[in-house]
């Protein structure tokens, strides 16, 4: 069962202004860039459901981040269908993520009251998704759908939509500049902030100090 409420991970994902996406089949190393996250300020996390045998990780991560990492909100995202949902939501899954949108997916993470962000691509899917009771709306690819541009655009008639883009984020000031500006509730970033060098030396020094570059720049550009 999910420790966090839906309005809990929205707020944090304000809070701390970005989200890290990461996967891997090491249950060990996915502990050691958890807490780097965690060290470097980071208050929610996404597992991706990408290999097989994910779930398992995911539900031995979840009961170890309890003690570990306990303000850490856990929850999962490349989930595309409404089985797997119910799946890791039993896992304890706190939010799930979408790259597509999906009536089915939405209608379980309600009856548990727990925080749905799908994927879109475009205006009518934004306020579908809020129809269907998501809090937080993902644009998914960001920079093919249209990057910082599209979500000021969206923002004009729709200035309460709470928009997450993943895809085409990096944790540089550059970059991170132009989201937060455009009105972003919040980012995902992944393989930017994992490098495969850097697992690979496992350097989780390098990690938390760019989850604390990133925070401080995001915490810069809202003020």
């Amino acid at each position: 069962m999910a420790r966090f409420s839906r309005i809990d991970v929205a707020i944090q994902m304000k809070e701390t202004g970005m989200v890290p996406v990461f996967y891997h089949k090491d249950i060990e190393l996915c502990k050691n860039v958890i807490e780097a996250c965690y060290k470097g300020g980071v208050r929610v996390f996404e597992f991706t459901n990408r290999g097989d045998f994910a779930h398992e990780v995911f539900g031995e991560l979840v009961k170890w981040s309890e003690s570990a990492c306990p303000e850490m909100i856990m929850g999962v995202g490349s989930v595309i269908d409404a089985s797997t949902t119910a799946l890791y939501l039993q896992l304890g899954a706190n939010f799930i993520v979408s790259p597509i949108m999906d009536e089915e997916m939405a209608r379980i993470c309600n009856k548990r009251k727990v925080a749905w962000s799908p994927g879109c691509g475009s205006v009518t899917e934004i306020v579908k998704a809020h129809e269907l009771g998501s809090e937080v709306v993902k644009i998914f690819p960001g920079s093919q759908v249209g990057g910082p541009a599209f979500v000021k655009g969206v923002k004009g008639p729709f200035p309460y939509a709470s928009i997450m883009p993943t895809g085409g984020v990096a944790p540089t000031e550059e970059n991170l500049k132009g989201w937060i500006e455009a009105g972003v509730h919040c980012v995902g970033m992944g393989s930017q902030l994992f490098p495969k060098e850097v697992l690979a030396e496992k350097n989780f020094d390098f990690i938390t100090n760019k989850c604390e570059e990133a925070i401080s720049i995001i915490k810069k550009y809202r003020s």
